[in-house]
């Protein structure tokens, strides 16, 4: 299963003391708003992004259709496709795709810690 390219999206509390601190890191804004309270940074292969107010706790990310300079791939795994694999699988979703609309999409999960993932196709 390709789940796309990976980041981890960080609830901040205050987004310019993140970026400053995440900066001394050696990451670079890679994309987002800081205006609009958020920002996606990269060092080297890893990816963070950085959300103030905008959810409850962190959350893995997965992008499918993007490499992890958020680059369109010419193929990949549609994110209703991998939303029907994973519910054969008996995973249950907390949120879903639209199964008869097409491009941009997302579902959530939860690992059995309660950990939520997020799978957001944007194209």
């Amino acid at each position: 299963m390709k789940l796309g390219a990976f980041s981890v999206s960080l609830n901040v509390k205050d987004i310019n003391i993140s970026k400053s601190f995440y900066e001394n890191l050696g990451f670079q804004v890679l994309g987002g708003d800081i205006t609009q309270n958020w920002l996606i940074m990269k060092n080297e292969n890893c990816i963070i992004g950085l959300f103030q107010g905008m959810f409850e706790k962190n959350i893995l990310t997965f992008n499918p259709g993007w490499n992890e300079n958020a680059e369109n791939l010419e193929s990949f795994t549609d994110v209703r496709e991998l939303q029907k694999q994973l519910k054969e699988k008996g995973i249950k979703l907390l949120t879903e795709a639209d199964e008869s609309s097409e491009g941009p999409g997302y579902f959530t999960i939860e690992d059995p810690d309660g950990n939520s993932i997020l799978v957001d196709q944007h194209r």
